[in-house]
């Protein structure tokens, strides 16, 4: 038994995953990934010279920037670009035009340029200072280098977001998922609502250069000290979901009923139509952490799966959290293959019983016999 599957790029990696949504919705017209989740344009770049050569592939999104010529600001279509194989939001930005996009891989180009590893020899003649040490430190955060990643994958902006009424800051649902053997997956029903650090104001409201993304991007690894302590901000950086007060009409039983769908489906569809970039095994299980976003209307989005997410995130106030997720994935895989009977986990039984003679937090919600035994 092993704690992670081998193969499960077609999850992780945002352009295998969205590879997996169009291929799945090719032959599944009516699935739910087809109506939430944003269609996405994937393209190479090395550099930012080659950026019209890499459209001519993503036609899509070439046609949808020029849809926008000659519109204001506030009614084009806006995009949001993120490298495929980057993580705790580095390198994610916003845009509508070819010229926007084309002037943030020339940013990233002219502060990083790349070096090949090679060092600057000015660094030792003239050494940094303690501010210009942390300063480059803070920069490294969104250290983008397009020859390096070269893999992006650009999406619709999903606009008005739902905010709280007590609170203007945009929110995402971060929802632990257990997927074990071939293949059951669970929900764990206590998910986390992960704040901004500033109040949500849309993108069009200052120029593309100047967008503030600390509005945008609900990532707490980008919190810092004189961002969180927002005079409007009501709530924690990360919340329960099922604390919150939600907006009229808005009922967190319809928003649990489609997370609980749209993760089922994403992983039938990357266990049926990617099997060579997903491969679940019968002695393995693993803990995802998924990403979803609600609009205005109510309608949850499927944002990112990530494997091995940051537990820390919690905060102390709840961790609990977290400890209630672990109890239950060890009472269950733990019984599965009968570790008690064996003497090893003795607390996963009781773990079990306890779990049974409650109300179930983690929830079976797909089920796919993938003939693997």
């Amino acid at each position: 038994m092993t704690n992670a599957y081998i193969i499960r790029k077609a999850l992780i990696r945002k352009h295998y995953l969205s590879n997996t949504v169009e291929s799945w919705i090719a032959k599944h017209p009516d699935s739910i990934l087809a109506t939430n989740v944003k269609p996405s344009c994937s393209f190479e770049l090395d550099y930012a010279e080659f950026l019209d050569d890499a459209l001519v592939e993503a036609w899509e999104l070439k046609a949808g920037m020029e849809g926008n010529e000659g519109k204001p600001a506030s009614e084009r279509e806006w995009w949001i670009l993120k490298p495929g194989m980057s993580d705790r939001g580095q390198g994610i930005r916003l845009f509508s035009t070819v010229e926007e996009l084309q002037a943030i891989f020339e940013q990233w180009e002219a502060e990083n340029p790349d070096s090949d590893g090679e060092y600057d020899e000015d660094d030792t003649e003239h050494p940094k200072t303690e501010e210009e040490s942390d300063a480059a430190e803070e920069k490294s955060k969104d250290y983008i280098i397009t020859s390096h990643l070269r893999h992006f994958l650009a999406q619709p902006y999903i606009h008005p977001p739902l905010l709280l009424p007590d609170d203007s800051r945009k929110f995402h649902i971060r929802t632990y998922v257990l997927a074990f053997g071939a293949l059951k997956v669970y929900v764990y029903k206590p998910m986390l609502a992960l704040f901004s650090s500033k109040p949500y104001v849309p993108s069009w409201s200052s120029s593309s250069s100047d967008i503030d993304l600390a509005a945008h991007l609900t990532n707490t690894c980008l919190r810092t000290s004189s961002s969180s302590s927002s005079t409007s901000s009501t709530l924690p950086a990360v919340s329960l979901l099922s604390s919150l007060t939600l907006p009229t009409p808005i009922a967190l039983e319809s928003i649990e009923t489609q997370i609980f769908a749209l993760t089922a489906e994403i992983f039938e569809a990357a266990a049926r139509s990617q099997s060579i970039h997903f491969q679940p095994l019968q002695n393995c299980f693993e803990v995802f952490g998924l990403d979803f976003l609600v609009d205005a209307d109510g309608k949850v989005w499927l944002l990112e799966c990530n494997a091995f997410p940051d537990f820390g995130q919690t905060g102390a106030d709840l961790r609990g959290v977290v400890g209630g997720f672990w109890e239950a994935v060890m009472a269950l895989v733990g019984n599965w293959w009968g570790l008690a009977d064996h003497g090893v986990d003795d607390q996963s039984q009781r773990n079990k019983q306890r779990h049974e003679d409650e109300d179930e937090d983690l929830v079976l919600v797909r089920e796919v016999d993938l003939g693997r035994r």
